[in-house]
């Protein structure tokens, strides 16, 4: 329903009032629901990352139409208010908050407007399980999916979206066809590698400083039915770099990540999750896939899932992170890309001091290779190498424990300084350059 309510915005007091005052100024009318509410304020100031405290914004807008989102933007750019767009809020840093702004609240812009054999056009607001479950039923998908489904689709366009099929098809922003946005002068806008060519290089990946993306048109390929799902292990940093370095370059797997993990006793284990796609009768063969690889392999795992099964297996794991906990703490996160040549060096230096404690119960490390000509999302930035290794530490703080946050962010910013002196860069972290 349509906002009937008149509101002003007071350049005094930099505040959005409902009652006419000297010098203020009307907002033109909206189809949506401006809200200014202490509950709305606090969702607007709450993100996954929770290490960013930031004031709260004027309002947060509940876009009706596109329309609405012109209108704001032109409004505010008349009148030096901030706006962000936000959809599930899982950014880390306080990517999309807006002090004394205007935060655009995504998740009602979330249609599927089309869906064909190798084609969706979606809404920002659409998250990828949405996508997912629209895609399926004709046998296709997008061919890089966020590990996390829950994500918006304008929330990962507008940084990278990188997972483990990143291997063979680069980063979500590499398999856009087109994007429809509104520009920070409130024009709406549509492009493409070939319509407006430098807007659709400058909003993918583009943070949203280049103009908030309202719609995409994702490229799809066709999905097999079922996923098996090897879990290889390793003692050794080496040998489990050598394998997924093996694997990448082969391509024997369509997805490919690993993870890495301090025990108690202060030594490290590794673990290669990679999945092969099939749809019955045909079997992978697991003699070549795993030929010439010096896993551990009396601890090899195999799991058969179905396709959407494996695409979604976070799932259990977040529902149960909800009902505990955890999931509402702090998530002092950190996501960087080395350069081969000085990843083991940043990954030995970094895990010589960090134990369990320091990653929080439910932390996790990520290592996994890409080949850096994959990626061709301009605004990414890259270390100049072949191959590039995604190094992410996601730690977890508890609740209301401030000294145990400023620990983690302060290590945070000691390891990013390690891998930036080494030739990495950040891709998601605790000081975004």
């Amino acid at each position: 329903m349509p906002d009937q309510t008149t509101w002003y915005f007071d350049p005094a007091g930099h505040r959005l009032i409902q009652e006419k005052a000297p010098g203020a100024v009307a907002l033109p009318a909206l189809d949506g629901i401006l809200d200014t509410g202490d509950t709305a304020l606090a969702w607007a100031v709450d993100d996954f990352g929770r290490t960013t405290a930031l004031p709260p914004p004027l309002g947060v807008l509940r876009p009706g139409s596109v329309d609405d989102i012109s209108t704001v933007l032109r409004f505010a750019g008349e009148h030096g208010i901030a706006v962000v767009a936000r959809a599930e809020g899982h950014s880390t840093s306080g990517q999309a908050q807006a002090p004394a702004g205007i935060v655009l609240d995504m998740r009602g812009l979330n249609a599927v407007h089309l869906v064909t054999a190798d084609r969706i056009v979606v809404e920002a607001g659409a998250r990828w399980s949405q996508v997912l479950e629209t895609t399926l039923p004709l046998g296709a998908a997008p061919p890089v999916l966020t590990d996390y489904l829950e994500l918006s689709v304008g929330g990962t366009l507008s940084v990278g979206g990188i997972s483990g099929a990143t291997h063979q098809h680069g980063l979500q922003t590499d398999n856009v066809l087109e994007l429809d946005a509104i520009t920070h002068d409130g024009v709406h806008v549509t492009c493409s590698p070939d319509t407006n060519p430098d807007l659709f290089e400058a909003l993918r990946a583009g943070r949203g400083h280049h103009g908030i993306i309202v719609r995409a048109t994702l490229r799809l390929v066709p999905a097999h039915t079922h996923a098996r799902w090897y879990r290889l292990r390793y003692h050794d940093l080496d040998t489990f770099l050598a394998d997924q370095r093996t694997l990448m370059t082969e391509g024997r797997f369509h997805h490919l990540e690993g993870q890495a993990t301090p025990e108690h006793d202060g030594t490290w284990t590794y673990r290669i999750d990679a999945a092969i796609y099939f749809t019955p009768p045909a079997t992978p063969v697991r003699e070549q896939l795993l030929a010439g690889l010096a896993d551990q392999r009396d601890a090899l795992e195999i799991n058969d899932l179905t396709y959407h099964g494996f695409q979604n297996r976070l799932a259990p794991g977040v529902e149960l992170l909800r009902t505990l906990g955890p999931w509402q703490g702090p998530h002092p996160w950190l996501n960087l890309l080395l350069p081969d040549h000085t990843a083991r060096q940043v990954l030995a230096e970094t895990f010589s001091t960090l134990t369990p404690a320091d990653l929080g119960d439910d932390g996790v490390i990520l290592v996994y290779p890409v080949p850096r000509s994959r990626i061709r999302t301009p605004r990414v930035r890259l270390p100049e190498a072949p191959i590039v290794f995604l190094f992410a530490i996601l730690r977890s703080t508890p609740p209301d424990d401030a000294t145990a946050l400023n620990a983690r962010v302060q290590a945070n910013h000691r390891v990013q300084h390690r891998a930036t002196a080494a030739g990495g860069t950040v891709y998601l972290g605790a000081i975004e350059t």
